[in-house]
C-alpha cells in the first residue's frame, strides 16, 4: 500500500488513533485485538491440521452397534381441550341466556 510510504502519514494515523481512543483505552484496545488474532490463528491452523487429517481416514459409514430397531420419539403431549376447540368459540358461561 502506497499509504504507509511516508513517515508523515504514519504519524498522523497514530496521532488520529490516540485522538479517536484516547490514551487510556489504547492499551485495552491493543490486548483485545491480540487475543482475537490469536484466537483466529489457532483455528486456522486446527481448520488446517483437519484438511491434513481427512484423507488418511477411510471414508466407511460406522457399523450399527445393535440390530433393534431405534424408538421413535414420543408425540408432544396436547391438550384434548385446546386441540377440538381451535377454531371454535365457546359461549361464556356467566350464567345469562339469551333466547
Amino acid at each position: 500500500m502506497r499509504i504507509f510510504e511516508s513517515p508523515a502519514v504514519l504519524v498522523a494515523l497514530i496521532v488520529l488513533v490516540i485522538v479517536l481512543f484516547g490514551a487510556k483505552r489504547l492499551p485495552d484496545v491493543a490486548k483485545s485485538v491480540g487475543s482475537s488474532l490469536k484466537i483466529f490463528k489457532k483455528e486456522v491452523k486446527d481448520l488446517r491440521d483437519d484438511d491434513k487429517d481427512a484423507p488418511d481416514a477411510p471414508a466407511q459409514p460406522p457399523a450399527p452397534t445393535s440390530t433393534s430397531t431405534p424408538a421413535q420419539p414420543a408425540a408432544p403431549a396436547q391438550d384434548p381441550s385446546a386441540a377440538s376447540d381451535e377454531g371454535t368459540t365457546r359461549p361464556s358461561s356467566t350464567g345469562s341466556a339469551t333466547s
